[in-house]
Parts: structure tokens; C-alpha cells; sequence
């Protein structure tokens, strides 16, 4: 007899897109938006999981079609994120998918760089006008958040919540 297929993550409550947080047991919803507030990827975790971890999984589920014939696109522009995205597998990434990015320095990491003296190596390119517009992913949380449904996770399953909270993002696509 076949093993039934477990859910990613192990199954459990950590399977399911729940974990302890400061506010209880709660789920986070990561994603990337368009400059618009559009959601383009959604990945769902327990509430106690770091944004950048889920980094990597966010940025490899953005598929933008092309108009008429082609691949979609899955290479973001230049991507703007705050500073828990500051850290060195983050920028590797980037770095060896070529995508140009706005993430501002940690200011312990600024401290350590300075420290080393010239072995410290450059600091990261920063562009103030670009990271201005990095609230379009607040904005766009709040956009999925004005469903009830997503903003208080009724779905006991991990699955089923994914699927409401993609259900709220083709809806703000449709209300253009």
C-alpha cells in the first residue's frame, strides 16, 4: 500500500502554515508584488519563519507571461526589500541570477565591513529613489488583507488557505 503524500514541510502544524509567533499560532503570508500592488508569487509558512528564508522559493515562483508567444518571465527587474533581506545568501542569489537589487545594508554589517578595513570589500549599491517605492508589498498585503478570509485565516489547512489567499490576489488583478 502506497504512503499517503505528505505536505510540504513535514505535515504537522509546521506543514500546515502554522507555528508560534508573538501573536500566538498564526501562518505569514511571503510575497513579491509588481509596482502596481499586484500579487505575482505567494508562499505561505508558519508565523515564526524569517522572510528570508523564503526568499529564494518567493522570487522562483514569479511567472509573468510574455504578450503573444513565449517563455513567462521569472526574472524580476530590480527587486527593492527592507533590511531582513540584508544578508549574504540573499545577495548571492541575486548576485548569480544577475538581477540588480535595493536592499540597504544592516547597520551590524555596515560596523563589520568598516571594521576589516579594505579585506571588508565595497558596500552593496543602494538607491534611495528606488526603495521608496519597496511599500508596494505593504500595500499589496493590505490589499489581500481587506478579504476576511485571508486576514484571519479561517482554513485549517496549509493548502486550502494558499488557495484563498490566491483567490484574493486574482481578484485584485481583475479589479485591475
Amino acid at each position: 500500500m502506497a504512503k499517503p503524500a505528505r505536505p510540504a514541510g513535514g505535515g504537522g502544524a509546521g506543514g500546515e502554515g502554522l507555528g508560534r509567533s508573538r501573536g500566538g499560532f498564526t501562518s505569514k503570508l511571503h510575497l513579491s508584488a509588481d509596482g502596481r500592488c499586484h500579487p505575482l508569487s505567494l508562499v505561505v509558512t508558519g508565523g515564526q519563519r524569517a522572510d528570508c528564508t523564503q526568499f529564494q522559493a518567493v522570487l522562483a515562483k514569479i511567472r509573468v507571461p510574455r504578450v503573444g508567444s513565449g517563455r513567462p518571465r521569472t526574472k524580476p527587474d530590480s527587486p527593492a526589500a527592507d533590511k531582513g533581506y540584508s544578508n549574504g545568501p540573499c545577495r548571492e542569489y541575486l548576485r548569480r541570477r544577475s538581477i540588480r537589487h535595493t536592499i540597504p545594508e544592516k547597520t551590524d554589517s555596515q560596523a563589520a565591513r568598516l571594521r576589516k578595513g579594505s579585506r571588508g570589500g565595497r558596500p552593496p549599491g543602494f538607491d534611495e529613489g528606488r526603495y521608496k517605492k519597496r511599500n508596494t508589498v505593504e500595500r499589496a498585503i493590505n490589499r489581500l488583507k481587506q478579504s476576511r478570509a485571508v486576514a484571519t485565516r479561517y482554513d485549517e489547512r496549509g493548502y486550502v488557505f494558499l488557495g484563498t489567499a490566491t483567490t484574493a490576489a486574482l481578484l485584485i488583478w481583475l479589479r485591475g
